[in-house]
């Protein structure tokens, strides 16, 4: 099974296939669920610096805060499944 990799944003790389969910992080059940992830050492803050506007939710728990927008990481995601970029094999 191959491994898609989508960029989400200022140098940083998600697995496609383990994504659950893109949530927006101005909801307050979100908010709880990255409080959570962030007691039990599950965030991944890769916003450098900048504002997080989009949660990633991944099959493991782990939650990413991405610095771009939701729609621009699918629209990357379609985008490169059309152009049948190169996947990476396990």
């Amino acid at each position: 099974m191959a491994t898609e990799l989508v960029h989400a944003g200022f140098g940083s790389v998600i697995a496609a296939n383990r994504v659950v969910a893109f949530l927006s992080v101005n909801q307050q059940p979100v908010k709880r669920l990255i409080r959570d992830a962030k007691e039990k050492g599950l965030l991944v803050d890769a916003t450098h610096g900048r504002k997080a506007k989009t949660a990633v939710l991944f099959d493991t728990g782990h939650i990413l805060l991405a610095g771009v927008t939701a729609e621009t990481i699918v629209h990357r995601l379609t985008t490169s499944s059309e152009q049948g970029e190169p996947r990476v094999e396990p």
